[in-house]
């Protein structure tokens, strides 16, 4: 059980992991490009070189990428949609480059059609893109938050997606699939999407009707951020730990689940409390 949290590469790829290391971090995410759309640094192998340096330099254990925010896959605008299959392609061979561990996208939004449509629309996008793919980083679905015409804010969502995605030799599970995609769950985003969090018994709640809607083993992250707003608000609303509805009850009960003890743990709360959400987490750990 890792923490970490999104960190900035401003500057150069290599400047993540140091970023990373001055707020205690043995895990860290980052954008490989700008988040709301643009091309990223090339990827010369001394551009490489120095990014995995830095993370050894600055005992980094692993890292992952998050994608840009512009990505919808249900959209109904061919350039939309191409171009987010196609980044987020690029995004893995990236990934596979540097290291990273996985890459983490929001699926989109189904706003100009039937959410059934929608949800094929993403499965159909993640097995295009997934053609022929033999990098080493694993591709993620990041829980929403339910806002508007998100897809993917329900376990059955995210299900659904899942079942239609074209399996390969190694199945990620005995319900079929690929094991080159998982679920990056967040916190936050469950919470506001109706997914209880808040002490031992809801928690235990809420990973029951995940394991049974999606499967546990398809589970390789989270991200770990307090809410702004209330249980079942549909809004995307980040707030430190212990300060919003979750609070430190609901960390410390996820954090002692059992069934939750593979996952590493990335923040994305405000900037300037990072550092203590990453303490905090630490000392939660520590007297578990």
């Amino acid at each position: 059980m890792k923490f970490g949290a999104h960190v900035s590469a401003s500057g150069g790829l290599w400047n993540a992991p140091e970023n990373a290391a001055k707020i205690g971090c043995e895990v860290f995410q980052f954008f490989s490009r700008p988040p709301q759309g643009g091309e990223g640094m090339k990827l010369t192998p001394e551009a490489v070189k120095r990014f995995r340096d830095a993370c050894e330099k600055f005992e980094q254990e692993l890292w992952v990428i998050h994608a840009p925010y512009i990505i919808n896959f249900a959209s109904t605008t061919e350039r939309i949609r191409n171009g987010s299959i196609r980044i987020i392609r690029e995004e893995l061979e990236r990934g596979s480059a540097l290291g990273a561990r996985a890459v983490m996208f929001h699926p989109g939004s189904a706003r100009d059609v039937p959410l059934s449509m929608g949800i094929r629309m993403v499965a159909d996008g993640i097995n295009e893109l997934m053609k022929d793919y033999k990098g080493s980083t694993q591709l993620l679905i990041e829980i929403s938050a339910g806002s508007g015409n998100v897809i993917g804010d329900t376990f059955d969502e995210v299900r659904d997606i899942l079942k239609l995605v074209k399996p390969r030799k190694n199945p990620a599970s005995s319900r079929g699939g690929r094991d080159d995609v998982g679920v990056c769950f967040d916190t936050a985003h469950a919470f506001a999407s109706g997914y209880d969090l808040r002490d031992k018994k809801a928690v235990a709640a809420t990973f029951d009707s995940f394991d049974k809607e999606v499967g546990l083993e398809r589970l390789v992250m989270s991200h770990c951020n307090d809410s702004k707003v209330e249980l079942g608000a549909k809004k995307d609303r980040h707030d430190w730990l212990g300060e919003g509805f979750i609070g430190l009850h609901g960390f410390k009960a996820m954090l002692t689940e059992k069934r939750l003890n593979h996952l590493f743990w990335i923040v994305e709360t405000p900037l300037e409390g990072q550092a203590a959400d990453i303490k905090t987490l630490k000392k939660l750990r520590g007297a578990l």
